[in-house]
């Protein structure tokens, strides 16, 4: 399944392994942040690999990470493009985080993009940078 801004995700129930890019307005995020905690504690989320910004310092981003298996925090800016295809000009840096029983095969797929941490019960086991 696939909800688009015009779905309003977050009025659906969420199941099996979640790709999020979630809205990034402080008013959404936090909901969105919290319905995927939600949906992993109650184990109809079995995987989730989201994007967001980099915010370490807010409380959806510490939410998500409590049932994170690994983040990864890439190099670069991820720039979007617009409906027209041109890079737009990100104002900060993005996290990865992957919840889920496969943080080291996560970790082979998305390290090359940055350096990584993975967890356990929101504890780092594990650093390493490029």
């Amino acid at each position: 399944l696939f909800y688009s801004v015009d779905d309003d995700g977050l009025e659906h129930e969420w199941s099996g392994n979640v790709w999020m890019n979630p809205p990034y307005s402080s008013s959404l995020i936090k909901k969105f942040a919290s319905k995927l905690v939600e949906h992993v504690e109650s184990q109809d989320v079995t995987s989730a690999i989201v994007l967001v910004n980099n915010a370490t310092e807010t409380e959806w981003f510490a939410e998500m990470v409590s049932v994170a298996s690994a983040i990864v925090f890439p190099q670069a800016r991820v720039r979007f493009l617009d409906v027209n295809g041109n890079p737009g000009a990100p104002l900060q840096g993005q996290a990865v985080i992957y919840i889920g029983d496969d943080p080291s095969g996560f970790v082979g797929a998305f390290s090359k993009f940055g350096w990584f941490a993975i967890l356990e019960n929101g504890v780092t086991l594990e650093t390493q940078s490029k």
